[in-house]
């Protein structure tokens, strides 16, 4: 059954209540009836909607990293368009839903189940596409997701200077040059995706 005009608006104001607890306080020390209050909703009616906690958070943290198709794009270019592209999303997005997982992954395992899953989804699916199947593919993944990570964390989250002081220009063109060497440049000798400790290039197109 479709949802109502008043139904829609109820569970956005929901949605937008339990994201700003949930960046404000974290997982665990959130409740059900604190979103209520703030969306001036009753109780009963988050839980119909919801049923949960656990189900109004996986509806707060739904995300779409809305990647860039990167077939047509010249190898060398690839760098550069996915480092505007996250650098401008994490900026965007403080308060919103990639955020929220990021800050409650640590102490929360579902948090960080859904993290990985964001990344392995998405970020893993645009990699083999752009490389190819196999274990390579595999570990310049995860090596690519833990780099966009850890700017997020430390420049938006934590403000660790000096990455936080940085212009974004600056940083996009750091960290263009990070996601070209890890998509092209050679594995770390040892990795079993390297081959058995020969060192692998994958070739530019």
């Amino acid at each position: 059954m479709p949802f109502t005009n008043r139904s829609l608006a109820a569970r956005e104001a929901i949605l937008s209540a339990a994201r700003a607890r949930f960046t404000e306080q974290g997982y665990d020390r959130t409740t059900i009836r604190q979103v209520a209050t703030d969306a001036n909703i009753d109780p009963s009616m988050v839980m119909r909607y919801y049923g949960s906690k656990d189900g109004l958070f996986a509806a707060a943290v739904d995300v779409d990293l809305k990647l860039p198709e990167l077939g047509a794009i010249p190898r060398e270019e690839v760098g550069g368009v996915l480092a505007n592209h996250f650098v401008t999303m994490w900026r965007n997005d403080r308060n919103g839903p990639l955020s929220i997982l990021l800050r409650s992954a640590v102490t929360h395992e579902e948090a960080a189940e859904r993290l990985r899953a964001v990344f392995a989804d998405q970020v893993t699916v645009m990699v083999r596409r752009l490389l190819g199947d196999g274990a390579e593919a595999e570990l310049r993944a995860g090596l690519l997701s833990t780099h966009l990570l850890g700017i997020a964390l430390t420049r938006f989250i934590l403000a660790l200077p000096p990455v936080a002081s940085l212009d974004d220009e600056d940083l996009v063109a750091i960290t263009a040059e990070y996601v070209d060497r890890v998509l092209n440049g050679p594995l770390p000798v040892g990795t079993a995706a390297s081959g058995g400790g020969r060192e692998q290039r994958v070739r530019r197109s």
